[in-house]
């Protein structure tokens, strides 16, 4: 299982750090267009002085008519990581009631809190997709930003005590390619959603699942695990914003952006000797060509104290690699120079 901790016990997440937000940050899949204009005023506009309604009613209903779903199929949560936490607790409580230990299968490289959630309620993990209670996909995966191989028959094959939750984080920031899943195989697994990576929003917390078809009794007790109000009024504006046809076409209108950049980037990357992974996101695995004795550690820590941030990917299981967020021209050019600098010539 993928270390997700570092020996301090710190969590390893792209993003800001003890340092302060990174001049360049390549190492949050967050989209580098961003952030949305209309988004981003929705939020400032949010009423913070007032509680969101409890029940969500206006903002379901949204959600529902987006993805032309019923709107009890719907679940919010305070973010993608509260529901993954959320839902493996249900899995772990289900197991229980059934007198069982309980399992958890992951893909070979994931999100550090789909294993950490699975500890947290002392879950096994198991190598085998038919023993477990609770499954995780993810399509584009992270670090890879590829199709989750076998996806397919593993929804096929799902039984009526199995969860399997697809994470779609990063599908609205599909750069190429298609799901793995069609539209009736969708109807049968739990979707995540969260925008606030689409709309370059990161800093607000706020996502949603869409329940299987079949599934009334797990919404019921997801809710029955939820604290009151998971969801704030900056995270309503942004769900409610996610709706807006202006907004998706802002979004669509980026995606081109992101894939000029990204086939730039990816060039740029090759000839400093990187080699790069194929993907279907707006971020790919590399790994750097080192020289001079210097190990990964030690060529990120000095890129870090210029400015710029790489996701090391070993807390993946894939140690010597790196994620590389698609970002501007300039940013991209940055990283070349520094690189050269620092990393390759002493």
């Amino acid at each position: 299982m993928p270390n997700a901790f570092s020996p301090q016990g710190a969590r390893i997440h792209g993003g800001p750090d003890c340092h302060g937000a990174a001049l360049h940050d390549f190492s949050t899949n967050s989209n580098a267009c961003a952030p949305c204009p209309a988004a981003q005023a929705a939020v400032r506009q949010a009423d913070a002085s007032q509680y969101p309604d409890a029940s969500y009613s206006a903002l379901r209903r949204q959600l529902a008519d987006f993805h032309d779903v019923d709107a009890a199929r719907i679940v919010l949560a305070g973010s993608a990581s509260e529901f993954i936490f959320r839902i493996t607790a249900l899995a772990a409580q289900t197991a229980k009631t059934a007198g069982e230990g309980g399992a958890v299968w992951l893909p070979p490289h994931s999100y550090g809190d789909y294993a950490q959630a699975a500890r947290a309620h002392r879950l096994a993990v198991t190598a085998q997709a038919a023993d477990a209670d609770l499954l995780w996909a993810c399509e584009p995966s992270s670090p890879l930003g590829a199709a989750q191989p076998g996806l397919g028959e593993m929804a096929d094959a799902r039984t009526d005590k199995s969860l399997l939750v697809l994470d779609r984080a990063y599908e609205p920031l599909r750069l190429r390619g298609k799901p793995s899943l069609n539209a009736a195989q969708l109807q049968t697994v739990w979707q995540l959603w969260t925008p606030n990576k689409a709309l370059g929003l990161t800093g607000v917390r706020a996502a949603y699942a869409i329940a299987p078809a079949d599934a009334q009794a797990q919404v019921f007790q997801l809710d029955q695990l939820s604290p009151s109000w998971p969801v704030g009024a900056h995270g309503v504006a942004l769900l409610q914003a996610w709706t807006d046809p202006g907004v998706q076409a802002w979004l669509a209108a980026s995606l081109d952006t992101l894939r000029d950049w990204k086939a730039r980037q990816i060039a740029l990357c090759e000839s400093l000797g990187w080699t790069c992974l194929r993907s279907d996101g707006n971020f790919f695995c590399a790994r750097p060509t080192l020289s001079h004795g210097l190990n990964l550690q030690q060529a990120l820590a000095r890129l870090r104290t210029h400015g710029i941030k790489l996701r090391d990917t070993a807390s993946f299981g894939l140690p010597g690699w790196v994620r590389v967020s698609v970002l501007p021209p300039a940013a991209q050019d940055a990283l070349a120079l520094v690189w050269q600098e620092l990393c390759v010539s002493d």
